[in-house]
């Protein structure tokens, strides 16, 4: 049975390498893609300070994200790509860290206390076919380190799951 610890790192990277080890005991010997992101955000959500929404937007088709596992607030369900944090990621495929939601033109305000955002997307088999999306009250709340420990996140994740299911 998994247990979440506590992590008392001084570093972020530190902190990140703790919270993969985590999330690799979490979703080892389950191969369910919704389970396991269900997982994944609950144990994002749960272990970084200072987020006020935490999971996935998978795409349906070449041109929408529909909304998938999370923990916050109701979400946006639908976000067309190349439109938002979200779908711009997908579009670029490409990591996007915003200081100031509010000075991200196209922001899409699914809470208006979001005041900065980082979106990672997620790869198979050298596709894009959804993202990790984070968000925070607090403007500036993410940085290059968080960036890369979300990253190494959603290569966990899309190891875990069988794709064939």
């Amino acid at each position: 049975m998994f247990a979440e610890q506590t992590i008392q790192s001084s570093s972020k990277p530190e902190f990140y390498r703790e919270l993969a080890g985590q999330l690799q005991a979490l979703l080892d010997g389950e191969a369910d893609p919704i389970a396991n992101a269900a997982n994944t955000s609950a144990l994002i959500f749960q272990t970084l300070p200072d987020l006020n929404w935490a999971g996935f937007y998978f795409l349906q088709s070449d041109d929408e994200l529909v909304l998938g596992p999370f923990q916050g607030k109701p979400a946006c369900v639908r976000i067309a790509v190349g439109c938002g944090v979200c779908g711009t990621a997908i579009e670029k495929e490409q990591s996007i860290l915003v200081a100031d939601v509010h000075a991200f033109p196209g922001h899409i305000a699914c809470d208006a206390a979001s005041r900065s955002e980082l979106v990672v997307p997620l790869f198979r088999d050298g596709l894009v076919f959804g993202v990790i999306d984070l968000d925070s009250p607090l403007p500036g709340r993410f940085d290059k380190d968080d960036r890369a420990g979300i990253e190494a996140l959603s290569a966990i994740y899309t190891a875990a799951c069988d794709w064939d299911e």
